[in-house]
């Protein structure tokens, strides 16, 4: 149990996936790993939201999975987004993402009957995959994404407590305090935002996946140690900028925007894949203002 809570406990970076000419970027992929290896972060969540892993096919899903295992350092933990619309192809892939040597999965709810989507349904997948799984489960609470499905703190008492369900990513400001209650000695909360990470640590989370670590992942990896160690007004100011980061870069351009910054930090981002637009050259310029004016970017 103290093992699992250990795995969650820190700032993880959702993985970007370069393109290049709408082609998965393999190389890319490692160079952002290797980079990423000399910073605090616990760890990498790949194949989620901001891997763009719906507009992955299968096999570059893996190929991208691939890349990253073999490039990441031995202290970073490996998160795997293994979901899919059904319980049989979710286990299908949460194999053979065990069998590549990935230390957790990710499930977001399955969403495509949303109507249908009700708790025991949740509950069932949850538990079915779980009970498959040769490595723990992670939650991945995103509605916004999800067709408005959400994981509610009656699901989170029916599977909080199964031995392989460890934790829960709560990517959602308008439902991360009702997941904080299932956080315990073997269940892990952790906050999908910047926007309210610190607010999720004082109320007794473990750690955060967040999209700013794919621009400044020291900067976030910081900030979790300065509330680690007490230092909460230093750690209210760190998170005052970062939040304000935030809001320029994803909360105000999405994936395009956090992936237009990985350029600007020295990483490599490029476009999203299409049909999703990359930024303007001149909201390019606008991004790169702003974040000199925050005095992050140098």
């Amino acid at each position: 149990m103290k093992k699992n809570k250990e795995m969650l406990a820190g700032v993880f970076s959702p993985m970007c996936t370069p393109f290049r000419e709408d082609k998965v970027f393999l190389e890319g992929v490692a160079s952002n790993i290797q980079k990423m290896n000399l910073t605090g972060l616990r760890g990498y969540f790949v194949l989620g939201t901001n891997g763009e892993f719906k507009s992955l096919t299968t096999k570059e899903r893996f190929q991208v999975l691939k890349t990253v295992l073999e490039h990441r350092s031995a202290d970073k933990v490996v998160m795997a987004g293994t979901a899919a619309e059904s319980t049989y192809e979710t286990i299908e892939l949460t194999l053979q993402a065990a069998d590549m040597g990935v230390d957790s999965v990710s499930l977001l709810m399955p969403h495509f009957f949303a109507k249908r989507m009700d708790d025991d349904v949740l509950s069932s997948y949850i538990i079915d995959v779980a009970e498959a799984s040769p490595v723990p489960v992670v939650l991945y609470n995103n509605p916004s994404v999800a067709a408005g499905v959400n994981i509610g703190p009656e699901v989170l008492r029916r599977v909080a407590g199964h031995p392989n369900v460890i934790g829960i990513k709560d990517s959602s400001k308008a439902t991360y305090k009702d997941s904080l209650p299932a956080e315990s000695d073997s269940f892990s909360v952790m906050a999908g935002s910047a926007g309210y990470f610190l607010d999720l640590l004082t109320s007794g989370g473990t750690g955060g996946v967040l999209s700013l670590a794919n621009v400044f992942p020291d900067a976030c990896a910081t900030l979790y140690q300065t509330f680690k160690q007490g230092r909460l007004e230093e750690a209210e100011k760190q998170s005052r900028d970062l939040v304000n980061l935030n809001k320029q870069v994803s909360g105000t351009y999405g994936v395009a925007g956090v992936k237009a910054a990985m350029d600007l930090a020295g990483f490599v981002g490029g476009n999203p894949r299409k049909p999703i637009k990359g930024l303007t050259e001149a909201q390019k310029r606008d991004l790169k203002k702003a974040l000199l004016e925050t005095g992050f970017l140098k």
